[in-house]
């Protein structure tokens, strides 16, 4: 398997959970998509530096609606505070989803932390976060029981319906999203480092 397709997802054609039905998603497949995922984003930040770990873009499009403090809505991401935001995403996914397919009841709201992305500021952190969510989102999978509790679902929003494969690949799915960013980052980073 390689990479998943999310496009059916963004038109509104499928659902996360549709997708996953669709495709048979397995747990094997959540480690392999895993593996490629973190692998992707190594490869996208292969040829960085510390600059360009802190280098801040243009971004006229920058809105991050849930900024805590007003300054930041508007604030371009560095490609620390991605690599912080994607990983802390996608391993509160990995633990919900755990959570659902040991048959546990969702309580609502979030099980996330994200590393304080201005502490981020060299490229060696950025690898390293990156397999630091690897190694967690493998060892969340170690958790789901034999079979998973695949009956068990619960709905974050209203018209999105989860259950444990679903919840953890739309963690895939946020990464996914943000490897255009990470890719534009990285060039802008490269083309200054050029010019100066």
């Amino acid at each position: 398997m390689n990479m998943l397709d999310f496009t059916p997802v963004r038109n509104r054609q499928l659902s996360v959970k549709e997708l996953v039905e669709r495709e048979k998603i397995s747990v094997a497949d959540l480690r392999m998509l895993t593996n490629e995922m973190i692998d992707a984003m190594r490869a996208l930040i292969a040829e960085c530096d510390d600059a360009a770990v802190t280098f801040v873009p243009s971004d006229p499009n920058a809105n991050d609606s849930y900024a805590e403090k007003a300054e930041d809505v508007d604030l371009a991401w560095t490609l620390g505070h991605v690599i912080v935001h994607t990983t802390a995403s996608a391993e509160e996914a990995a633990f919900l989803a755990a959570e659902v397919a040991r048959g546990v009841a969702w309580r609502g709201g979030r099980a996330r932390y994200e590393v304080s992305w201005q502490t981020v500021t060299t490229i060696q952190q950025c690898r390293e976060r990156l397999e630091e969510s690897r190694r967690m989102r493998l060892a969340s999978l170690e958790m789901w029981p034999q079979p998973p509790h695949l009956e068990n679902t619960y709905e974050p929003r209203p018209g999105i319906t989860h259950n444990c494969l679903s919840r953890f690949v739309a963690g895939l799915m946020h990464d996914d999203s943000h490897l255009g960013q990470i890719e534009k980052i990285v060039a802008q980073a490269r083309a200054a480092r050029v010019t100066i």
